[in-house]
């Protein structure tokens, strides 16, 4: 049986997974939809957690909205579909295992979080470099990406190694890369290393994730609507459970999405300190749209590279809009902004600029781990993202006339698109 349209990506391994699950469909009949199973499923998680607190009911709103649009909308392949599932428990699992937590120890909850850096900007414009380096300053506490999959007290890091959670964390990223091996190259993910906040937003139901690996539009539309408050508390008390063990170090988060909701976050983190990154959207934006075609490829059959692009630009258009209108409201000594060659040509000397604005003391200890970090994980390392501007049908000028207020306003200097 060739492979369907679209799957021509995908490995070996999941084309024939997915064509025997197609045989076995036809044989056993249809499985039953993401919304039918919504009950079996916060039952599985309530066992896996012996828990059934899953909390503040707010969540079944986005979690009812996203089963929808995957049964109506997405063309999801028994791959994705399992894949959604496995996501789907995980999360509800890890609500319940949050819940628990913080009933058992509610005192954890009255650490205060002081002045954390968010690192914002768009994808692909330095933000992932510059977020692991400054998490190699001991003084700083990053969200590692095993505890942003299964939030709980950061274990002393002898022990991780024999942590379930973190050997899954470990066979999720293998499988993840196996799938797509250029995604390294894309966004570099270590199970002890850095992660963004989406793991912990997903929680709420209300997150990209959802739409960048399927095509829902029913729930991006209604996630664009969304009063983001009870996301970024929980998000909040998500930090406070993780970095129960060690509340007295100053918490580093990274996220483009933070853009959209710089109001909340600033209700949720008043004292919180910003850096914005900056680059040419227009040689930026087409290597998100191949990260999200490259994840499209993963969950479904068919990747609308058109469709994509259209969406993409429209949506970190207005979201860099809204940050700049935002920003204006607050204090400018809240935030800096760093070009993505300073951060590539200079990144220690990025990170003293930071920490003088903040008025961060920069030791000698971390100026000398931060300057090794810098020396053994040059620029590609883990290779190059390869990508065609003209795949999603985007061009110099159509990008640079939808971003030229954001490219006027910060004087961002244009690159020739790839």
């Amino acid at each position: 049986m060739p492979p369907a349209a679209g799957s021509r990506d995908q490995r070996l391994p999941v084309r024939l997974f997915n064509a025997a699950s197609r045989l076995v469909e036809r044989v056993a009949g249809s499985r039953a939809g993401f919304t039918a199973s919504l009950d079996d499923m916060h039952a599985a998680a309530a066992k896996a957690a012996c828990s059934d607190d899953f909390g503040d009911a707010s969540y079944l709103d986005g979690l009812r909205v996203l089963a929808d649009a995957y049964d109506r909308e997405a063309s999801l392949t028994p791959f994705g579909r399992m894949m959604v599932s496995q996501q789907l428990l995980g999360i509800l699992t890890n609500r319940l295992v949050a819940e628990r937590a913080w009933k058992q120890q509610p005192q954890m909850l009255t650490n205060e979080i002081r002045r954390p850096i968010f690192v914002i900007g768009l994808p692909r414009t330095g933000t992932t470099a510059l977020h692991h380096l400054l998490g190699q300053d001991e003084r700083n506490q990053a969200l590692e990406y095993w505890l942003a999959e299964a939030p709980q007290p950061r274990p002393p890091r002898d022990t991780w190694a024999a942590t379930p959670a973190f050997k899954r964390s470990l066979k999720n990223l293998k499988t993840m890369y196996w799938l797509d091996p250029d995604l390294k190259a894309i966004h570099l993910m270590t199970a002890d290393g850095p992660e963004e906040c989406r793991h912990l937003m997903q929680q709420s139901f209300t997150d990209d994730t959802f739409d960048c690996n399927a095509s829902i539009q029913s729930y991006t539309a209604w996630y664009g609507a969304q009063d983001m408050t009870a996301t970024y508390e929980r998000h909040r008390d998500l930090l406070k459970l993780i970095g129960s063990t060690s509340p007295e170090r100053r918490w580093l988060l990274k996220y483009p999405v933070h853009m959209a909701n710089l109001d909340t976050l600033f209700a949720v983190y008043p004292d919180a300190c910003i850096v914005q990154t900056h680059r040419d959207p227009g040689r930026v934006l087409p290597s998100v749209c191949s990260l999200i075609a490259g994840w499209r490829g993963i969950y479904e059959n068919d990747v609308d590279r058109v469709a994509i692009g259209r969406w993409q630009l429209e949506l970190w258009a207005r979201r860099l809009e809204h940050f700049m209108e935002a920003r204006a409201r607050y204090d400018p000594a809240q935030f800096i902004d760093l070009d993505f060659r300073e951060i590539v040509d200079s990144p220690v000397g990025a990170v003293e600029r930071i920490y003088d604005h903040f008025d961060i003391e920069m030791t000698e200890q971390a100026r000398g781990v931060l300057a090794g970090h810098a020396d053994a994980n040059p620029r590609g390392k883990h290779g190059e993202h390869r990508y065609r501007a003209a795949d999603f049908e985007l061009t110099d000028e159509t990008m640079g006339d939808r971003f030229a207020a954001y490219i006027d306003h910060h004087h961002v200097v244009r690159e020739h698109t790839v």
